[in-house]
């Protein structure tokens, strides 16, 4: 087990072993359950596979199992983890509709960073910002797994609103029909009691 000092039990984690090459980037997710995982670097979709000992995270500790992508013997090892904080970050999931009136996702604040994956099929990383040219409706959108420039969604992408997103476009990268997908999401003013645009 590793200790991760949030004080409540992560729901996302992201860990990477800094020495060995060929190494993934292995994605937990608490929408997927601690049997599961992701590759940030790869569009699979979610597997099964014992990355985090089979064991939910707890308030002081997460488990990995004995895969050197998560604990490597004797390599330097990264953990990135998130839980919701009020008005700063969410993590979540949604099943998408496939159309361009999406389903609205409440996160609680305005976001400026959405990262979303739809976990049912080998499909694209979708990462959304508010400072690049175009959001609202015709995002452009980088992938993480991916090394090309980013790309537009075929005229729709999401709408980043005053308390959430809305997805606008039939992309099975991130609003598959039906499909489960997961996110991360932060905050453009990250206090409790920002003020909407």
């Amino acid at each position: 087990t590793i200790g991760h000092g949030l004080g409540v039990a992560p729901k996302a984690i992201i860990v990477k072993n800094r020495s060995a090459s060929g190494q993934s980037w292995v994605v937990y997710h608490e929408g997927t359950g601690a049997t599961k995982y992701l590759f940030l670097n790869a569009n699979n979709a979610v597997a099964t596979f014992d990355m985090w000992n089979n064991t939910a995270p707890t308030s002081s500790v997460f488990s990995v199992s004995t895969y050197s992508g998560t604990n490597g013997s004797s390599n330097s090892m990264i953990a990135y983890c998130f839980t919701d904080v009020e008005g700063y970050c969410k993590v979540g999931r949604f099943t998408g509709n496939g159309g361009t009136d999406g389903t609205y996702i409440y996160t609680g604040f305005r976001p400026a960073w959405v990262l979303i994956k739809n976990t049912a099929d080998a499909e694209w990383w979708s990462l959304f910002d508010n400072k690049r040219l175009g959001y609202n409706e015709v995002n452009s959108i980088l992938s993480p797994n991916d090394s090309n420039a980013e790309y537009s969604a075929g005229g729709g992408g999401i709408d980043l609103l005053s308390n959430g997103f809305k997805l606008k476009s039939t992309s099975g990268n991130f609003n598959g029909d039906g499909d489960a997908h997961i996110f991360l999401a932060f905050a453009e003013s990250p206090f409790k009691y920002a003020n909407a645009r």
